[in-house]
């Protein structure tokens, strides 16, 4: 039995490695495609653009290893089955589930690979991606803006939208201008056209709109529009470096695609913290609106976190203390788990009573809060279950292969992308979900993986009954019984005995 295991495994290697380097180069020129004219032109090294397009590689790998484990399982029970050794080795009492018993086995070993890539080498090449980027943005301030996009200038504080971008002479058409700076009073400025340029003291960026008019709404004044038009205006970001520079990727802040598990579960206790006092401070401004009519709203202690990233976190942690033969990291590990719960008035562990502050403000904090700690917690999940889906995606190819085995390399490839297809609509479909706040960061991005496993398993339990591949099993051959039951007639009554 072992040798036929090997035998299996062998068969898939092949179109495995095949299918990660295909699909990964196709992903790769397709970002390079849209990123080489922006870096030719820029007086950079060529190490430094190869080095930009190597980054490039651990994100799109994340999303192509899953896809090229479909693509590894269709081809080979397929060409097993075409080629009639499944009927041999069921004729010898191998039955087709211990084959795909085998094939699962090592799904599960690549996708514990995967958890490992996902929180290690991924998010350092994304920081280290980012911190290029950045570099090579402030060489060219418009390489990092986008036409029609509402760019970050400078996180969470001012923000640009331009309809045209020249970026021979970094002049901007039709601007908009989003400054959130302070969250008292707000200003959106729109401008006919304007100029991006580093300032004299070749450290900041200069922006300088002309024609234009400036809003900004009282946020404690409550129907109040202020309005100034100008011929000339200048904007003024601070702390931008002169020159391209390859700095450390350590002297720069990370963003939640760039940080592990374990960075992130702190990041987003953090934002649960936040998410829930201003929940508190939502609560007590409403209730001192209505004339502190009614029961005070509760406070709020801090007890543990649970969910995936934590128990991975604690896992890594007791896993390091074994092998490097020191204790547990008690510190480390406690701050990976705080959470804010509500718990009425009179608490052993309380914080100050929220103050009474404009409900519209309140309001607009706890949204800011939840998208934050909703950000965090899908890409925690995305983690997870990206890994997972080597296995899920294992568990639905297998038995398709099987029932088909005559499809063919057309068969092969137009399965893996409409199964592939649907997943990745799915993800993207769960994340703006959440984003929104209408499922929670668990269910956007396990839901692919939870219907594709009920499909798994209803076709795994129909393992065994899968036409034989003398003269029946393809693809063409079950259209045609499609069409048949669709016209109203029995697939028997078109048989030639």
């Amino acid at each position: 039995m072992k040798i036929i295991n090997r035998y299996v495994l062998r068969e898939h290697v092949g179109p495995f490695f095949f299918a990660v380097a295909a699909l990964t180069s196709l992903m790769l020129l397709q970002y390079i495609a849209r990123q080489f004219g922006n870096l030719v032109g820029k007086g950079l090294g060529w190490e430094v653009i190869l080095e930009f397009f190597l980054l490039a590689i651990p994100f799109t790998v994340a999303m192509t290893l899953p896809m090229s484990v479909l693509v590894s399982v269709l081809y080979a029970f397929s060409r097993l089955g075409s080629e009639n050794e499944v009927t041999a080795l069921k004729a010898g009492g191998v039955s087709t589930r211990s084959l795909m018993n085998t094939v699962l086995a090592l799904a599960a070993v690549l996708a514990i690979a995967m958890v490992v890539f996902n929180d290690q080498a991924m998010p350092r090449a994304n920081h280290r991606l980012a911190t290029l980027q950045l570099n090579i943005a402030v060489t060219k301030p418009t390489f990092a803006l986008r036409e029609q996009v509402i760019n970050e200038v400078q996180p969470e504080r001012l923000y640009l939208r331009a309809g045209h971008i020249d970026a021979a002479t970094s002049k901007l058409h039709d601007v908009t201008i989003y400054d959130v700076a302070d969250p008292i009073r707000r200003r959106t400025i729109f401008a006919d056209s304007g100029r991006i340029a580093l300032a004299p003291n070749r450290r900041d960026i200069m922006l300088t709109l002309n024609h234009g008019y400036m809003l900004s709404v009282p946020a404690r004044k409550r129907g109040e529009l202020d309005r100034l038009y100008f011929n000339v205006d200048r904007i003024r970001v601070l702390d931008v470096a002169s020159q391209f520079e390859q700095t450390s990727a350590d002297s720069s802040m990370k963003g939640d695609r760039e940080m592990s598990v374990c960075e992130m579960q702190r990041e987003y206790a953090r934002a649960a913290s936040d998410y829930l006092r201003s929940k508190a401070n939502l609560d007590e401004a409403r209730w001192t609106a209505n004339g502190k009519k009614g029961p005070q709203p509760p406070y709020f202690v801090v007890t543990q976190i649970g969910g995936i990233g934590a128990m991975y976190c604690r896992l890594t942690t007791w896993i390091g203390s074994k092998v490097s033969g020191l204790g547990p990291k008690k510190a480390h590990a406690s701050s990976l788990s705080a959470r804010v719960v509500t718990a009425p008035g009179d608490v052993a562990l309380q914080v100050q009573e929220a103050p009474s502050v404009d409900v519209v403000i309140q309001e607009a904090e706890l949204d800011q809060a939840r998208h934050r700690r909703d950000r965090y917690g899908v890409e925690i999940q995305k983690k997870f279950a990206l890994a997972a889906a080597c296995i899920v995606l294992t568990f639905v190819g297998g038995p398709i292969a099987l029932r088909f085995p005559r499809g063919g390399v057309g068969f092969v490839i137009g399965v893996s992308f409409s199964i592939f297809a649907l997943y990745y609509v799915g993800l993207v479909v769960g994340e703006a979900l959440s984003d929104k706040g209408y499922v929670t960061p668990f269910w956007a991005m396990w839901s692919a993986n939870i219907i594709f496993s009920l499909v798994g398993l209803v076709l795994y339990a129909r393992m065994g009954h899968e036409a034989g591949s003398g003269r029946s099993g393809g693809f063409g051959e079950w259209l045609y019984v499609m069409r048949l039951r669709i016209n109203g007639r029995s697939p028997l009554d078109a048989a030639p005995w």
